[in-house]
């Protein structure tokens, strides 16, 4: 069984604790930076979940190369320095074969020198382009990144004759970085932003900056980069001030609690997202079916709870991990290493993975599916 288990030292970083989790008698230890309080909980606590009952059954059945895995995670609170100091002692302590986590960007961004110097394979769940770009010989991730996202739905924009943008974005890493590939993507893509504004992560009222942006002329189209609980709050404000053109939100928050965050006002908000969301709606043709759909089923029968794709980039970082360290046929971290890189045609939850000595990521645009929120339900546009 795995099981997290709090320790009181983690009090003294502000955190509700430390965590750690795994069988006793397990050889192989799997480290996890989450953020399972605070912020970002919303997407750390369906990420620790996956990661408890996959490496649950993958013990049961036998578990990897002859060896039982133990979990060995940390809750960071969504704080970038307990992060690091988490995964200094994942490294140190723990002596862990390799890392499945990094729920936010600012998390993984202060934990890459660790895992880097240590030379320890560090798969982050996190979705900012500067985790993989440039390449670090170490680090990989799971989620499409911040300008894939401002290529889709530039690509939906154009689709419907609308090329004229405010933007809005939050102040934290991810809100940031993407704003800046938005940015750097629009004139590529035809897009012109006429206005932006900004809210803080503990901003709880976006009134005043929706206000700016519904008295800009000619903007057609509002896109919200950011994650957390700050795009929720967008959305209602959004709605109060009865504005009535279209609103994109990124695929920071692909779950269904932002739906019920934002209630009502979230109907018609369209984002980019995996297909893991419309996994039943996907037609049988479709090979990411029998995934979405199997990961979707196991979580949701033993979590209690809506799948997210959150959870769903955990479930893919954890498997690209242990069909790796079979093909190396050990756990010696620089093979491991070399065959996450040459991972090919990996059919995940986010999308098809074929990874290179280039890319550590290994999804292109087709991985994205865009959605829009009908009736409190995601459903594809076509």
């Amino acid at each position: 069984m795995t099981g997290y288990t709090r320790i009181a030292a983690a009090v003294a970083l502000g955190l509700v604790g430390a965590l750690g989790a795994g069988d006793v008698s397990a050889q192989v230890k799997v480290g996890a930076v989450l953020s399972i309080t605070g912020p970002a909980s919303f997407l750390g606590d369906p990420e620790k979940r996956t990661l408890e009952l996959y490496v649950e059954d993958i013990n049961a059945k036998g578990g990897v190369n002859g060896q039982k895995l133990q979990l060995v995670g940390y809750d960071d609170g969504a704080d970038a320095n307990a992060a690091r100091t988490f995964a200094t002692r994942l490294v140190e302590e723990d002596k862990v074969v390799a890392m499945v986590g990094g729920t936010t960007t600012g998390a993984t961004l202060a934990m890459i020198p660790v895992f880097e110097d240590a030379q320890t394979p560090f798969i982050s769940l996190a979705g900012a382009i500067q985790i993989i770009e440039p390449v670090r010989k170490w680090v990989f991730k799971t989620p499409h990144t911040d300008k894939m996202a401002c290529e889709k739905i530039f690509g939906d924009l154009k689709a419907r004759n609308l090329t004229t943008i405010a933007l809005i974005s939050g102040t934290d890493a991810f809100g940031k970085s993407m704003r800046d590939q938005c940015v750097a993507v629009a004139p590529k893509a035809g897009i012109t932003i006429a206005h932006e504004e900004s809210y803080g992560p503990r901003d709880s009222d976006m009134t005043p900056q929706l206000t700016n942006i519904k008295g800009k002329a000619g903007v057609q189209a509002v896109v919200n980069a950011g994650f957390a609980q700050g795009p929720a709050i967008v959305t209602r404000n959004y709605r109060q001030l009865g504005i009535t053109l279209p609103l994109y939100q990124s695929h920071g928050v692909a779950s269904k609690q932002f739906i019920d965050l934002a209630g009502p006002a979230a109907n018609g908000v369209r984002l980019p997202a995996s297909a893991l969301l419309v996994a039943d709606k996907l037609p049988d043709s479709d090979p990411q079916k029998p995934v979405v759909t199997g990961y979707k089923r196991t979580y949701e029968q033993k979590a209690s709870q809506s799948v997210s794709t959150f959870g769903g980039h955990a479930y893919d970082g954890l498997m690209i991990f242990v069909e790796a360290a079979k093909r190396a046929g050990s756990f010696d971290k620089a093979k491991v290493r070399d065959e996450i890189e040459k991972t090919k045609n990996f059919i995940g939850t986010g999308g098809v993975v074929n990874m290179s000595p280039t890319d550590h990521m290994g999804l292109d645009l087709t991985a994205f599916r865009m959605l829009e929120i009908k009736n409190g339900d995601w459903t594809l546009v076509q």
